[in-house]
């Protein structure tokens, strides 16, 4: 019987369960996409894809910014009685 060690990881309870989900479908546990993983490490000598940071355009780093102040409570969001008064505010420019 071949020795093995063990390697803990910890992530967030709902990354995992999608992890699960898909790696079932291929008839895989997590630690086996694991092991896929760091064989292919091996072979690849690194990461077996690109690692970069993502790049966007102006705008969209603003709406992100702005998209993480409301998340933290610093910009209070506009608020719409309806589709029709949403629409009238964007025509505004």
């Amino acid at each position: 019987m071949a020795k093995t060690a063990s390697i803990n990881v910890r992530t967030d309870p709902e990354t995992k369960s999608e992890a699960e989900k898909i790696y079932s479908a291929f008839g895989l546990t997590v630690s086996d996409a694991i092991n896929v993983f760091l064989h292919i490490s091996i072979m690849e000598g690194g990461f077996p894809f690109e690692i970069k940071q993502p790049r966007y355009n102006k705008e969209t780093e603003k709406a992100i910014d702005e998209a993480r102040s409301i998340m933290n409570g610093k910009i209070i969001p506009k608020k719409y009685a309806s589709v029709e008064q949403l629409f009238a505010d964007l025509d505004k420019g």
